[in-house]
């Protein structure tokens, strides 16, 4: 009698060579005040969105208001693959992906990073207009260390500018001088 050799194979692990990266951010141009409601629609579609936000105080004749504003007003940010972006544009309310000569330009995840931490720290931050020249500067002390960002003087105090650069808009949050070293 010929007995049935039983062959095992060995388990094969699938090696995937590249890790999942995460997606890119871009920025999104979209309808004015209308960021809070796009930001749920395209969660709710599944994408990573983020709206850095400020508290805005609005002084009307019988009373004040503060108000949970964009940082930048008529933008928000998602991680998504620009090869498929159709379920991002035809949603209603976004324009359109930021953009150079009509192709999708992702926005480098440090700038995303550092503007996030501000949020994130309470540290109060108002919108501002870009800066393209300036003291280059690295918060060296405290919740803000190793923010790298353009030092100015407002009305005697310091501020360090945070930008965006593709889409040229920028927010200023009060510091410290002492805080900074330049870079």
């Amino acid at each position: 009698m010929d007995a049935k050799k039983s062959v095992s194979s060995p388990e094969c692990e699938v090696f995937d060579p590249e890790p999942q990266l995460p997606l890119p951010w871009y920025g999104l141009r979209v309808r004015t005040l209308g960021e809070p409601k796009l930001k749920k629609i395209l969660s709710y579609k599944g994408h990573e969105v983020f709206l850095p936000t400020y508290v805005n105080v609005r002084r009307y004749t019988d009373r004040v208001k503060k108000v949970n504003e964009a940082l930048f007003p008529g933008y928000l940010f998602c991680r998504l693959d620009a090869k498929h972006r159709l379920s991002i544009l035809t949603t209603p309310g976004v324009e359109s992906i930021v953009s150079v000569a009509g192709v999708p330009q992702s926005i480098a995840e440090q700038e995303i990073d550092s503007i996030r931490q501000v949020v994130d720290s309470g540290a109060p931050a108002i919108p501002w207009p870009y800066i393209q020249t300036g003291d280059r500067v690295r918060i060296e002390f405290g919740s803000l260390k190793g923010i790298e960002g353009l030092l100015t003087g407002v009305r005697g105090s310091e501020r360090l500018i945070l930008s965006i650069h593709l889409l040229q808009r920028s927010i200023a949050i009060e510091i410290d001088r002492s805080w900074v070293r330049p870079i």
